[in-house]
């Protein structure tokens, strides 16, 4: 009685901790965001500035895994596992999710502006997280498609919406914003596929028995993509004029590195969905302290980002409730 009592606490426990855990993975996505964006603005080039953050990020993962034991062994295993057919090689590909996502930014913010751009995502990667989970895709296992599961994913999705609701009446810096509400399609995908991308490289981490491994398979995916999207884009427009000295700016990778090794390791702990979520909220209470302390240029805090990001918060705490919870 004792013993079957205690384990659905100590389980819990540990998805509470998850969740925390997520929520520092989202402050870190949300520095990592700024820093990219003002290389990308510095640059004047958001694909390069995603290789150089995704390239630097390899380097330091490939020095580490040939470094440590654990690395090494780690890629064994995952050779070992792909040989044997227990892990599939598309299962290997998460870190095109990540290129995805970097590309649509670059290709539709402009006609989108950010806040339709940050609702699409979210609402994609909530309903894929919903149905990942569902279908047992991932090191978690199949979970229940609860009515609480359900209604956080809503909240989360309406939270951000009034997050950034004060952006809608900004108009974006391209033309024919409202011919363009067609390329909605692109960051509903990219949401989707970051549910996709979390849950494949927690199989990954289960077979490779660490998240170090696990994330250099993905920046080395990943980068191997967007240098395919960026030897197009050089054979159109050419490479950026200069490179900007300022040491911190090229910092992003290794903040990415922290951010999908974590992730890795959390999402047999938490699932799919809750993971998510909690990287959301993290990334909008980052972004809130970020307004705080160094506000970038024509960005300020207002009310409704207070609020959103309150309620967002509040929709993780509902999506984290046992599936059998009625209050």
């Amino acid at each position: 009685m004792h013993a079957t009592a205690v384990a659905p606490r100590s389980r819990g426990l540990a998805r509470g901790l998850g969740v925390l855990a997520a929520l520092g993975t989202g402050v870190l996505l949300a520095v990592q965001s700024r820093i990219n964006g003002e290389l990308a603005d510095r640059l004047g080039d958001g694909v390069t500035a995603a290789l150089i953050s995704f390239g630097s990020g390899l380097v330091v993962l490939l020095a580490l895994v040939l470094a440590l034991p654990v690395g090494r062994r780690g890629v064994r295993r995952v050779r070992a596992a792909l040989r044997g057919g227990t892990l599939r090689p598309w299962q290997c590909a998460g870190g095109v999710c990540g290129a995805l996502f970097v590309l649509s930014q670059g290709l539709t913010i402009t006609s989108l502006g950010v806040a339709v751009f940050t609702v699409a995502v979210v609402t994609g990667q909530a309903a894929s997280s919903l149905v990942v989970d569902r279908v047992g895709f991932g090191s978690a296992g199949p979970r229940p498609l609860s009515g609480v599961r359900i209604a956080g994913a809503a909240l989360a999705v309406v939270a951000v919406l009034i997050a950034v609701s004060d952006r809608f009446g900004q108009p974006a810096d391209g033309p024919g914003t409202g011919s363009a509400l067609w390329l909605l399609a692109l960051p509903l995908l990219a949401g989707a596929g970051m549910g996709w991308q979390q849950a494949a490289n927690g199989l990954v981490r289960s077979a490779s028995g660490s998240a170090l491994p696990t994330a250099m398979i993905n920046f080395l995916v990943g980068t191997l993509a967007l240098a395919v999207a960026l030897a197009v884009r050089l054979a159109v427009v050419g490479p950026p004029v200069t490179f900007p000295g300022e040491p911190w700016l090229y910092v992003g990778g290794l903040l990415g590195t922290v951010v999908i090794g974590a992730a890795a390791a959390l999402v047999g702990t938490t699932g799919v969905l809750l993971l998510g979520l909690g990287q959301v909220a993290g990334q909008l209470v980052g972004a809130l302290l970020l307004d705080l302390v160094v506000p970038a240029a024509g960005d300020h805090l207002t009310a409704s980002t207070v609020l959103g990001t309150v309620l967002t918060v509040l929709a993780v705490g509902i999506a984290a409730l046992p599936h059998g919870a009625r209050r």
